[in-house]
């Protein structure tokens, strides 16, 4: 692999890091209700699920695919079921912080990075569609005699580029008082968010449902 075609690679995996979604969605919220600690584990994890699936994609998902019958529908569904519990967690945490004061500052509230983590790896983990991107990705760079050292490269970038720009998006939320004026509108955040996952978890089950009707 040339310089220029990682470059390429790099690129296309920045900008699908920078697109917004669910994944930036699960690491503002958890900036906002822990802090810089579990919004960087957050990112942490989300990485190492983008990192899990890059690692498939190069093995040959497409065999995956194939030897297990309704894999690809299977982890849709589960993906949308996930979206669809953060959603409705984030929407009664906003909703309850709105119609009681709070007990204790918002400081004062402990910061969880296995918290962070593990719903910044499922969020990643659970979305196949990142499986289908990558291997569309890498179906454009990886040829049969492809040594491991080129696997690792892309491995790695896709992991690195993922893990680096969630960790500069949390840098820069937590930074000065960015981080207090966030909280203070924490509950309308987490209604928000979780609106916003409610919306791409029907959106992710409808098309199953309309792929499986036609």
């Amino acid at each position: 692999m040339t310089f220029s075609q990682w470059g390429q690679v790099a690129l296309v995996c920045l900008l699908g890091a920078m697109s917004p979604g669910p994944s930036l969605a699960v690491v503002l919220r958890n900036t906002v209700a822990g802090g810089r600690l579990q919004g960087l584990a957050t990112g942490v994890g989300h990485g190492l699920g983008m990192l899990f699936y890059a690692l498939v994609a190069v093995a040959g998902l497409v065999t995956l695919f194939q030897t297990i019958p309704h894999f690809f529908e299977i982890a849709q569904w589960l993906g949308a079921a996930f979206l669809t519990w953060l959603g409705v967690q984030m929407i009664r945490g906003g909703w309850h912080e709105l119609q009681a004061p709070p007990v204790a500052p918002p400081d004062a509230l402990p910061p969880s990075g296995r918290r962070g983590f593990v719903e910044g790896f499922l969020i990643a983990f659970l979305n196949p569609k990142i499986a289908a991107w990558l291997l569309a990705l890498f179906s454009q760079f990886v040829h049969p005699e492809a040594a491991w050292s080129e696997q690792a490269v892309l491995v790695s970038t896709v992991g690195g580029i993922d893990m680096s720009w969630y960790s500069l998006v949390v840098v820069l939320a937590s930074s000065g008082n960015w981080i207090e004026r966030l909280r203070r509108h924490k509950p309308r955040l987490d209604l928000g968010m979780g609106a916003l996952l409610l919306l791409l978890a029907f959106s992710m089950a409808g098309r199953s449902l309309w792929e499986l009707a036609s």
